[in-house]
């Protein structure tokens, strides 16, 4: 079996540490991927510590993984030795299952994550980004565009999708008043893909600290939510509420700043159930959603719109040694966006 080196979580108490795993032998249609950069995710810190009550010990994480393919299986028609590649949130589905729609898998049985989870043959544990490589079935490598930098880009397979996604479904384009709630990792990638699409973009952050930055980005509009007037002069003003943020926060106060068909849609996860009034929907036909990562489909096409666009996340880059610190700094808001690790420094 291959060894890989990487870090991992071995107790929900302890630090990350040095790990030394097998990954499994690759198949046919199989790609081995020499993994060059993994970003850091606040869903690795939830998991690794256990918040979310579903983690099973030793724990690599990492799906935010870019890097360059070493080998391919026979059957592998799309990719070859050299190519740069990413890997997402998942790496394989039931590809049989006859309620199978490619373009939803994310919502679909069978799902196997990128890590704390198991493969197909449902008992090889899976394990991330935060290693050295990775073997991944091709149907679940996605190309990543010549002219995007793979450490800027890393970020893209969890924390662009998640933003793409949603500004698609909800057809955020001219014409369409967006927010975005929350400046951070997610955040700044909704104000970049949201610009990108020629939505007129506004961010609702606590305070007015990164106002420079979201401007910059591409935000028409950046106000604070701690300022009570922000709610009412923006009340009925937004066709889209994107709300990156796991924070607690006034429900009923946001979901009045949408106009009557607006939506509100939940990327990050509360901790506690959300308090919301009947009467906060049902005057203006109001809409609460929820939205999860993309398809393989849907990845491809925003990394491919990324390429176009010269869009990637703005990072800063870290020694694998330092990811304690990073994770400790996340919890903050200390980074501007997102903290990607250099697999390099694992040698």
């Amino acid at each position: 079996m291959p060894i890989a080196k990487g870090y991992a979580a071995t107790d929900a108490s302890k630090p990350l540490a040095p790990f030394t795993f097998e990954r499994r032998e690759p198949n046919d249609d199989d790609v081995v991927i020499d993994i060059k950069f993994a970003g850091i995710c606040h869903s690795d810190i939830h998991t690794v510590r256990n918040e979310w009550k579903n983690a099973v010990y030793p724990i690599v994480p990492g799906h935010e993984i870019a890097g360059i393919v070493t080998a391919v299986g026979l059957k592998v028609t799309k990719f070859k030795v050299g190519d740069r590649v990413g890997v997402g949130c998942f790496v394989d589905s039931c590809v049989g299952c006859a309620s199978r729609d490619v373009d939803n898998e994310q919502y679909m049985p069978g799902l196997s994550v990128t890590y704390n989870g198991v493969e197909a043959d449902g008992k090889t544990p899976t394990q991330g980004g935060y290693s050295d490589s990775i073997v991944v079935k091709e149907g679940y490598v996605l190309s990543i565009p010549e002219n995007l930098p793979l450490d800027a880009s890393a970020p893209l397979l969890c924390a662009g999708i998640t933003l793409y996604s949603p500004l698609r479904r909800w057809n955020a384009g001219p014409g369409k008043k967006v927010a975005i709630v929350g400046m951070g990792g997610l955040g700044h990638m909704g104000v970049k893909l949201g610009s990108a699409l020629g939505a007129d973009i506004t961010v609702l952050s606590q305070t007015l600290s990164k106002k420079e930055d979201g401007l910059k980005l591409g935000a028409k509009e950046y106000y604070a939510t701690s300022d009570a007037e922000t709610f009412k002069k923006l009340a009925g003003t937004f066709d889209l509420i994107l709300c990156t943020v796991s924070a607690e926060i006034d429900w009923n106060a946001y979901l009045s700043l949408l106009k009557v068909n607006g939506s509100m849609v939940l990327l990050g996860v509360p901790e506690h159930a959300i308090p919301v009034h009947a009467f906060s929907l049902i005057p203006g036909r109001r809409s609460l959603s929820g939205s999860m990562i993309g398809s393989i489909k849907e990845t491809q096409e925003m990394l491919d719109f990324c390429g176009k666009h010269n869009i990637v996340s703005e990072i800063e880059k870290i020694n694998i040694q330092e990811v304690n610190a990073a994770y400790e700094r996340v919890l903050k808001s200390d980074v501007r966006y997102r903290f990607v690790i250099d697999i390099a420094s694992l040698n």
